[in-house]
Order: C-alpha cells, then structure tokens, then sequence
C-alpha cells in the first residue's frame, strides 16, 4: 500500500506520540512509586532504631529468642506491612519471622545499610531476604552488647502482603487510569496534529496538482497566478513551500517561453532551409543548363554564343557563391564563432567607403546615393569589420530594390551617448503584413525576393551581438527605412553587451 506524504507523515506522528506518551506515563509511575518510597522510608526511617532501643534482642551470649518472638508478634498486629530481620556483623541473617521456605537469601548487603545511615539522599533500596534479586527501602539500626556492635536489625518498610495488595491495586484503578490518559492524550494530540498537518501541507498539495498538471511532452500552459501577498509580509518569503512553489511557477513559465521559441526557430529553420533550397536550385539548374549546353553543342557555337553562355554560367556560379557564402556567414554568428572586436571608428569615412563601393552599380542602376551626416556626429565604437557588412547589407538590399531614378540616403544623427544610422531608399517599401518576423524570415516584393532570409538576419544578428536592435521605421515619402544606433565610446558599448 502507497501512502501519501501526509498520510506517511500522521502515521509517523502517531506512532512518535504513542511512544512519548506511554514513555510519559511510564515515567510518571516511576516517579510517582519513587516518591512514594522516599516518603515511606522518610517517615520510618528511625523505626528499627526506637525498636532496637525498646527492646534488647542481644546480650554478649547471642541473640535472645523469647524477646525475638515478643518483637515480631508485636510487630505483625501493629504494622503488618512491615518485615524484621536481624544481620550479624557480615549481613548474615540470624533471626526472621518468615515462614519456612519462604526466605531466599541467607545474606544481605551490607553498603546500603552503610548509606542510610551514614545519611543518604532517599530513598536507599536494599536487599529483600524473601526475594532472588528483590530490592526495597528500609530502616536499620545497630545492635550492641556491652560496647560493642554485635549486628544489625533490619527492617523491610513494604513487606510481601504490601506488595500483593499494590499490584492487585495496580492491575485495577492505578493502570486503567494510566491507560486511559494514554488514549485521551493520544487522541487529543492526534487530533490536533493531523489538523495541523493539513494545513501546512495544503500550499504541497496544491503545488502537487500543478506538477502532475504539467505536460512534459506538450505545450506548457500559461502558469496561473500565485496567490497575492502582501508587501510587508515577511513570513511569505521564509515558507519553504511558497517558495518552491514560486520557483515552480517561474521554472513553468520560462520553459513554456523556451518552449515557443524552440518551437519558433524550428519553424523559422524549415522556412529558412525551404527558401535556401530554392533560392540555389535557380541558379543552379541555370548553371548546370549552359554548362550542360556548352558541353554538348561546342563544336555548333559560335565564338559570341560561347561567351554569352560562358558569362551567364559565370553569373549563375557567383550567385551560388554569395548565397553559400552568406549562409556560412549566417551559421558562424549565430553560433558564436564570431565575437566583435570593439574599436573606434569614423562612422563618416566607413559610409564614403561602402559608397565608393556601390559607386558602379548606383551608375548602372540610375539610382543615387546621398549621405546626410548631422553636425556634431562623432566616431562611433564597434566591430568596424561587422559595421561595414550591416551597411553594405541594407545597401545593397536598398540598391536592388530602388527604381531608376530613385535615391538611397544613409542619415547619421547624434542622440546623445549613440549614433543613430538610418538607411533608407524611394522604392515601393515593406507591406505590414509581411514586417512581423522581418529580420527571421524570408519575405518577397512583387514577387521578388528581398534578401531577408540572409541578408536581413545577418545585419540583424550582427547588431544583436553588439547588444543593439535595428528596426524598419516609416518615414513620410521614403520606401524602406532601417534604423539602429550606435555607442560613440567603449563604456558605452560594453554596457550594451552586457545587457544582452
């Protein structure tokens, strides 16, 4: 049989509680026969001393039957419970009023008779004669015979009679009250603790249901609000329960976010790989086309057909290049290969540079480039190498998609600790419905794609590890606007980074 905790926990407590409470009343007998002891022995204490000087029971001849026998029949009609014995000097018995057969030591010792009365804290036990192993307060007084100690009389205070009377007593009132204590006392702990139980196992009870709740293998479920405690309530913060119960909560709870988000990227993996796949298949298949063309109908071509053939075979192999090349990219910052290396930098001059770059095309494309650098920008503080990608990315990104005759604009604005880099171009723009998930997903304009599935996720990754976010913003007669900003000195940067 499998027991709860909080059924294991009240047999547990039961059974201590039994055990305490008979050790309790056993103690308490205990004490109770002690006491009584002490106060026999107290009260008698000089008897045999009175009797000893009362009567003479030895002369220098020996004992003295005919006043024995007065003594012990005295004895017996005045106080039956007790029992008188006389010891020679080495504890021998040599004079009784016990029944034949009835006396089973022949000696009695000697050290606590010494104790009593040498004054002894009570009560002092000594040997019983009537009893193997027998012990029982006493009263004891020297015997001597012209000036010397001729023995002992020693006389037993509770005698057998005593003992038969006690234990019929016992086995009656004495210990149905004793075991009626236990069970009242048993009963009223048990109660009380079982109670008491309940209520503190109740927040584990609760805590259990939410555990066996939760579904390891399935989406987890928003994690319901923890009960509201107050502010100034102390007490909330030291309950072990509460607080594992609060960090059950955040451990649900952060699992369920991290559980979304693996199940996001994966879904983000298979569009990335899907488009990846067909953006390569395009070219490759055109690759393999005229490859396959000019192996077949070389000796057919003519010299111009050759090299046409040559230069879109050639077109087709760069394009491949890039999209590999960029992926490899992609893998490599996304796994933490690549760390920036902070450095400061003219932000100015890296934007003539990337300009100088796209001259030609800008020319072929009749498209203009324009930078727009505010007065007071100063260098900025960031991975140059890095920098530069995310720029010729969002260039080129803006130069393929701008019409003729339109303009691509690179703006640089002071804000404060931050340089803010706005790039932005006069084509057709970004639809809404496609910005959710701009920099993680592949999106199409016209039916042609943007470059977001790498392009956008590298510059976004880029400035992710510089702990920067780039944003698409919605300027009045522009197409697509990307702004970021970045730190103009090293603090600053670091700052950054550590916030991510």
């Amino acid at each position: 049989m499998r027991l709860t905790l909080t059924q294991r926990l009240s047999v547990v407590f039961a059974l201590l509680l039994l055990v305490c409470s008979g050790t309790s009343v056993w103690m308490q007998v205990r004490s109770t026969r002690m006491h009584e002891l002490e106060v026999v022995q107290g009260l008698s204490r000089d008897l045999a001393a009175h009797i000893a000087g009362d009567t003479q029971l030895m002369d220098a001849s020996g004992l003295k039957p005919e006043a024995l026998r007065d003594l012990f029949s005295k004895l017996m009609q005045v106080n039956p419970s007790v029992e008188v014995y006389l010891l020679d000097n080495q504890g021998r018995v040599i004079g009784n009023a016990a029944p034949a057969g009835r006396l089973r030591r022949e000696q009695v010792d000697l050290a606590p008779l010494r104790r009593l009365l040498a004054g002894a804290a009570l009560p002092v036990l000594g040997d019983d004669p009537r009893s193997d192993d027998g012990r029982k307060v006493f009263s004891v007084a020297p015997l001597r015979a012209n000036g010397h100690q001729t023995g002992y009389l020693y006389v037993v205070l509770l005698s057998e009679e005593y003992d038969r009377l006690a234990e019929r007593g016992a086995t009656g009132v004495a210990l149905s009250t004793a075991l009626w204590s236990i069970v009242m006392v048993a009963l009223l702990c048990l109660v009380a603790g079982l109670t008491a139980f309940a209520l503190i196992t109740r927040p584990l009870r609760r805590l259990t249901d939410t555990v066996r709740r939760f579904d390891i293998d399935g989406a987890p479920a928003p994690a319901p609000a923890p009960p509201a405690v107050e502010a100034n309530d102390k007490t909330a913060s030291q309950d072990e329960i509460a607080v594992l119960d609060a960090a059950f909560r955040q451990m649900e709870t952060r699992l369920g976010e991290q559980w979304r988000s693996l199940t996001r990227q994966e879904q983000e993996r298979r569009e990335l790989v899907a488009n990846i796949s067909h953006d390569l298949r395009t070219p490759l298949a055109s690759l393999h086309g005229y490859l396959e063309t000019l192996s077949l109908k070389d000796a057919s071509l003519t010299p111009a057909e050759r090299r046409r053939y040559l230069g879109i075979a050639l077109d087709q192999s760069r394009k491949v290049g890039g999209l590999a090349q960029s992926l490899l990219e992609l893998v490599r910052l996304e796994h933490g290969f690549v760390q920036p290396v902070l450095e400061r930098f003219s932000l100015t001059d890296l934007v003539q540079d990337v300009f100088q770059k796209f001259e030609l095309t800008a020319e072929a494309r009749q498209v203009a480039l324009k930078a727009n650098i505010a007065p007071g920008v100063s260098a900025a503080c960031a991975d140059l190498g890095l920098i530069e990608r995310v720029l010729t990315n969002l260039l080129d990104n803006a130069l393929r998609h701008t019409p003729a005759g339109g303009e691509v604009e690179i703006t640089l604005v002071a804000q404060g600790a931050m340089v803010e880099v706005t790039v932005s171009d006069s084509g057709p723009g970004i639809d809404a419905a496609l910005r959710e998930g701009l920099f993680l997903r592949p999106f199409t304009i016209g039916g042609a794609r943007r470059d977001g599935g790498l392009g956008l996720r590298i510059v976004h990754r880029i400035l992710q590890l510089h702990g920067v976010q780039i944003q698409l913003v919605d300027l009045p007669g522009r197409g697509a606007s990307f702004r970021f900003g970045l730190p103009v000195d090293e603090k600053s940067a670091t700052r950054l980074r550590l916030a991510l």
